[in-house]
């Protein structure tokens, strides 16, 4: 097997630190490029389609005519280096996909669904004119919402996280 240097922990905090509104897919093949990872764009496209790397969103260019780019969540960059290590202790895909790893893809896109939609309320709460004591009623629901959306992703990320322990154990016991 080739030789390959993973990302630290704090390489990846700080990537995630500097890119906190994506990466489109060039720029993370890139960045483990130079170490030694390999990793094409087709590899890149199979781990989306797979469900283990979030998808892109659509972000337009500046400018007319610009069209627009697809945006990875940098979480990408950290989910690729487990992917790449698990894989390099010879654990197969279809390993991966019944691991954590690939539930996690998930609880972090109901994450960011659910605080789009409350910010997209939160929005329209603030365009509209509504009497004092029900916009109060509204703000007051909707915090009340933001907090059981971070509850149930608490609690869905906890499940998760023992529902795959088991198989995670065996899988490193092997």
């Amino acid at each position: 097997m080739e030789a390959m240097d993973l990302l630290a922990p704090d390489e990846i905090a700080r990537i995630e630190r500097e890119n906190a509104g994506g990466l489109p897919a060039s720029a993370i093949l890139e960045i483990f490029r130079p170490r030694g990872v390999r990793l094409s764009e087709a590899t890149f496209r199979k781990y989306v389609q797979a469900g283990l790397l979030p998808r892109s969103r659509r972000v337009g260019r500046k400018g007319k005519h610009q069209g627009s780019r697809g945006l990875y969540p940098v979480e990408a960059v950290r989910r690729i280096n487990v992917i790449k290590k698990m894989m390099a202790e010879g654990h197969t895909l279809e390993d991966i996909k019944r691991s954590y790893v690939f539930h996690a893809n998930h609880i972090d896109q109901l994450e960011r669904d659910l605080a789009g939609l409350l910010d997209g309320f939160q929005e329209e709460l603030g365009d509209r004119a509504f009497g004092g004591e029900h916009r109060r009623t509204l703000e007051a629901e909707l915090a009340t919402l933001r907090q059981r959306a971070q509850d149930l992703v608490r609690d869905v990320a906890r499940l998760g996280s023992a529902v795959t322990a088991r198989e995670d154990e065996t899988i490193r016991s092997q």
